[in-house]
């Protein structure tokens, strides 16, 4: 679980607690059947809403198609009754199981794109399965009657029993969810929301934590739409796999709020009776008025509440003082943050001619170097040098076209990012990658979970990291709160919770003053006295003359020249390459 994560659950599950036993309450003294059927149906969506808001709320990844997974419920369970008489209380769970085989069906092409063209491409599944089934016949099912014994096949003839069956539903959807939202799995997810780049560079593997959450969305999903069909009686492809159905799980989670586990409920609570009742008011006389409902909702909650009404209630009415997060004290795993060396006598990382291009661009030309453990090499050179994409083509970001890298003997060269990051490797980047909504301390436990330590030493090793860059006393600070400097310590502190064996760090002091380079400086002096391996591209000389051994020098994409600090410096072809041959003639003279 995720620090501070228990007393937050406890008051969640209490407030469900309540919250059902009211809602029970009032639908046990409605006696008139519609709104009885509008009391079962606001659960049912709730849970939908809860479903895509897993995978799009917590985890980013915008669907347009989640009727999908919903249609593949409600069908699995009526054709599971209607051709092997299998009662809904199995139906639902095949339906989920069939869900989830889907979902990785569905994910593994689709997880390639990003963005709008995710979003787009997860509307052609329902509208294709609508056409399948449309084709193969399946326009109108109705679910057979089972007088003899209706409990064991889910009808009731106490329409209030329904009720009670959905916020059972409901239950079980907000506590899968609240588990998600206070674990590493919640953690990973909100991560990669906000910054997907940043969290494979901490170790996320982003697209497997994707798909989880495909697969536990579309299983909420498809018991939300098994249960659906069970109080229907009669499903058609357009009433479970239609847009407006898509449409609903978008729209009530993004009037409730995203990433909060009680903004599809209140979506739902308070969209699904207004739609029913003017629906039922005025059906005869306007048309499609539900569309309408969720039509003007949406443009208004994303013009007066964007974040919506669950947060901007919270935020205005409720917000709470930041207060001083105690962090634990010591590790169980390890008492440093330093991975030490198999072979000290070794380069650590070796650098044997790699190369990249873009079209006709040679970025990186044959850049060969080594690195011993311990340490701290700069790179140094003009801008458009190459330096960034070297760091990206060592740890993932790009593929190399020709030459190899090396850590410990290991090949990093042709791995993913969080492979190359699993091997020990930290990395920071030119402008900061934060997840700025996130507290300072879940922003570095992000680095440790990323690593494979386990919930306690993560915490342990995310507190002792925050610590050596001093900022412990910001641990419950949402990271968008912080300075720039700031910033760029938490972002060494998450490259180090992961007990880094080389640190890449890309213009670590670029945009701070002298003072506020000196502190950060201090801080990396002290990690080279632990060991620490480094390789630092900066553009503040004097900064890098005071903590690099060696320089190495690029130029247009090559190396122009190596060796010690002094020495590069004083190179004629270095000073031509930063300040021109015009320049380097006139000091001669």
């Amino acid at each position: 679980m995720r620090y501070g994560a228990a007393p937050r659950l406890r008051r969640d599950l209490i407030t469900l607690g309540v919250i059902s036993i009211a809602y029970l309450a009032i639908a046990s003294v409605v006696t008139n059947s519609y709104y009885q059927l509008i009391l079962t149906l606001v659960p049912v969506w709730a849970v939908f809403g809860v479903s895509w808001n897993i995978l799009s709320g917590y985890g980013g990844q915008l669907s347009f198609g989640h009727a999908a997974f919903f249609g593949i419920g409600a069908y699995t369970v009526t054709l599971a009754l209607v051709y092997w008489n299998l009662t809904p209380w199995l139906g639902i769970p095949l339906g989920m199981i069939v869900a989830g085989i889907a979902a990785v069906l569905i994910g593994i092409p689709t997880f390639r794109l990003r963005g709008h063209y995710f979003a787009l491409s997860m509307l052609a599944y329902p509208l294709a399965i609508l056409y399948v089934l449309q084709y193969l016949g399946f326009q109108e099912m109705s679910l057979p009657m089972h007088r003899e014994n209706p409990a064991a096949y889910l009808e009731f003839t106490e329409p209030r029993l329904y009720s009670v069956v959905a916020v059972g539903l409901l239950i079980i959807g907000l506590f899968v969810c609240m588990v998600i939202e206070n674990s590493r799995f919640g953690l990973a997810l909100l991560a990669i929301r906000q910054n997907e780049l940043a969290a494979e560079a901490a170790g996320i593997n982003a697209r497997l934590w994707k798909m989880r959450a495909l697969v536990v969305s579309g299983m909420i999903a498809a018991a939300a739409g098994g249960f659906y069909a069970c109080v229907l009686l009669v499903v058609t492809p357009d009433s479970v796999f239609g847009m407006l159905v898509s449409a609903q799980a978008v729209v009530v989670t993004l009037f409730g709020g995203v990433t909060s586990v009680w903004g599809p409920v209140i979506g739902a609570a308070i969209l699904v009776p207004l739609a029913s009742g003017l629906n039922a008011q005025l059906g005869n006389i306007l048309p499609g008025i539900q569309g309408v409902v969720y039509g003007v909702a949406i443009i208004g909650i994303m013009l007066l509440a964007p974040d919506g009404l669950f947060w901007t209630v919270r935020d205005r009415f409720f917000r709470r003082p930041v207060t001083r997060m105690n962090l634990p004290i010591g590790f169980k795993a390890t008492t440093s943050l330093v991975r030490e060396p198999a072979d000290a006598s070794a380069p650590l990382l070796k650098v044997d001619g790699i190369s990249r291009s873009f079209g006709g661009l040679r970025a990186v030309s044959q850049v060969s170097f080594e690195v011993r453990p311990g340490e701290i090499l700069g790179i140094i050179g003009p801008n458009g040098a190459g330096k960034t994409t070297l760091f990206n083509l060592l740890n993932g970001v790009l593929t190399c076209d020709e030459g190899t890298a090396t850590i410990g003997g290991e090949m990093m060269t042709g791995r993913k990012v969080h492979q190359v990051t699993r091997l020990g490797v930290g990395r920071t980047f030119q402008v900061v990658r934060s997840f700025p909504r996130l507290p300072v301390l879940d922003n570095v436990i992000v680095g440790a979970y990323g690593a494979g330590l386990s919930d306690t030493d993560a915490i342990a090793s995310a507190a002792e990291a925050l610590r050596r860059v001093g900022l412990a006393d910001l641990a419950g600070t949402a990271a968008g709160q912080l300075t720039n400097k700031q910033l760029r310590l938490m972002e060494l502190a998450r490259a180090l919770a992961g007990h880094p064996r080389l640190l890449l760090l890309d213009e670590t002091l670029a945009g701070l003053g002298r003072d506020e380079c000196d502190d950060v400086l201090d801080v990396l002096e002290r990690l080279r006295e632990e060991g620490m391996t480094i390789v630092i591209i900066e553009h503040t000389m004097h900064a890098m003359m005071r903590i690099a051994d060696r320089f190495v020098v690029l130029d247009h994409g090559r190396v122009l020249a190596s060796g010690l600090p002094r020495q590069v410096v004083e190179d004629r072809t270095v000073i031509e390459a930063y300040l021109g041959k015009k320049w380097a003639a006139k000091q001669d003279a």
